[in-house]
């Protein structure tokens, strides 16, 4: 597809991965739309690389309908939906809680899957769109206590799974990105940047594989890529 005046959604804005996939995205031309709980993260993020600001929660119902209102008002339409806001919580088998996998599921599975069920209205009307949904390798080999956050993951990639199935037949491409560890602020309870080390991945790398798939000319598409750094030890 064409990036310029593209049409983009993509949730979890502010930060790490989505922060930086929506500067690249908006240097290649596009329109973009991001989303985030923290208002002031949010403003400051939307200001740095010119993207549309909704300070929104995808883990409520609420949240997703102001979403999909600024995508009418302010986005005018919508070509992408980059599925990136997501959430951890660790813990051992002994000691994991109900409310932990309630608090995961509602942003990593059920919320991410009403929104899209949302977009794919609109993508079926113009018969195109592309989804794509940022899982982890932790949705592909399970780790030690992590037993609620990748089981979300493991869920993504299977929702993942039935949506490219389902939607093929109306020109909608569904894509998974898998990053392995990136120094960004995820499972830092106060949302501080982790510094950036030498080996491991950046958010830039992420950003760059969501680019390239999104510029595969429209006939075909990547089922699922996963990044890995090349020595991180």
């Amino acid at each position: 597809m064409q990036l310029k005046n593209a049409k983009i959604l993509l949730t979890g804005g502010s930060l790490g991965i989505g922060k930086e996939t929506a500067r690249v995205l908006i240097q290649a031309g596009a329109k973009v739309l991001i989303t985030g709980r923290n208002e002031q993260r949010l403003q400051q993020a939307s200001q740095e690389i010119g993207a549309i600001p909704v300070t929104a929660d995808i883990g409520k119902p609420e949240g997703i309908e102001k979403m999909m209102q600024a995508v009418h008002e302010q986005l005018g339409g919508l070509d992408v939906l980059i599925n990136n806001a997501g959430i951890g919580e660790f813990a051992s088998l002994e000691e994991l809680r109900l409310e932990q996998f309630h608090k995961v599921y509602a942003v990593n599975v059920f919320g991410l899957a009403m929104l899209t069920q949302q977009a794919v209205k609109l993508f079926k009307q113009q018969s195109s769109g592309n989804i794509i949904n940022i899982a982890s390798s932790a949705g592909v080999r399970g780790f030690k206590n992590g037993s609620i956050y990748a089981s979300s993951k493991f869920a993504l990639r299977g929702m993942t799974e039935c949506w490219r199935d389902e939607l093929r037949p109306f020109n909608i491409r569904v894509m998974l990105v898998n990053p392995s560890e990136v120094t960004t602020a995820f499972g830092n309870p106060e949302r501080k940047e982790r510094a950036e080390e030498t080996k491991k991945l950046r958010a830039t790398e992420i950003a760059h594989v969501i680019k390239a798939a999104l510029e595969m000319d429209n006939r075909g598409f990547i089922p699922e890529v996963s990044v890995w750094a090349t020595n991180p030890f």
